[in-house]
């Protein structure tokens, strides 16, 4: 495997798209009624201060919001906030462990729940990124049988995704994994 950092080896658009499916949509503004949420949008800022070099900084913001959250908290906040904060990682390890943090709470979450954040949202559309994410950490890992296991189930879940720009970013970058595991 090539010597490349943990954002680069990650597909573009799993990099790019890091909330599931449905959740970057306009509707009402709904972090405006959701403290965690309103939160969640200010440490997007700090994604993007990442993406310019300052990962740690926005890690360690993402991880207090996570420590005040708990591992109790509200499991819609767990998944996205876990989500995100794989992609900030330095060490695939615990890239891997918040991933499987972020898959843990989706498994958890139900559909009135991610409904109330919007009516369209479905827990289903959660899962192509999610497994892409822990097939890319697998594959940063050493770990090629294990990441066509995730990529696999990313595949099957492709199906849950609307039309739109997000799903067909996931689409491609299930397609090029899946042409570099092959």
């Amino acid at each position: 495997m090539s010597e490349m950092s943990d954002r680069e080896s990650r597909p573009d658009a799993d990099r790019a798209a890091h909330v599931p499916a449905g959740a970057d949509r306009a509707a009402p503004d709904p972090a405006a009624a959701d403290p965690v949420l309103e939160r969640l949008a200010l440490g997007l800022d700090g994604v993007q201060a990442a993406q310019r070099g300052r990962t740690a900084e926005a890690r360690e913001s993402f991880e207090q919001l996570w420590d005040a959250l708990g591992e109790s908290g509200d499991v819609f906040h767990r998944c996205v906030l876990a989500h995100y904060l794989a992609d900030l990682q330095d060490d695939p390890h615990a890239e891997l462990e918040w991933d499987r943090r972020a898959l843990a709470a989706a498994d958890s979450l139900t559909a009135e729940r991610a409904q109330t954040y919007e009516s369209a949202l479905q827990v289903r559309a959660f899962y192509p990124a999610l497994h892409l994410s822990l097939a890319s950490d697998h594959l940063k890992l050493g770990e090629p049988d294990r990441a066509r296991e995730e990529l696999e189930r990313a595949v099957r879940s492709l199906d849950a995704l609307p039309e739109d720009a997000y799903s067909a970013g996931i689409r491609a970058a299930v397609a090029e994994l899946r042409q570099r595991l092959h």
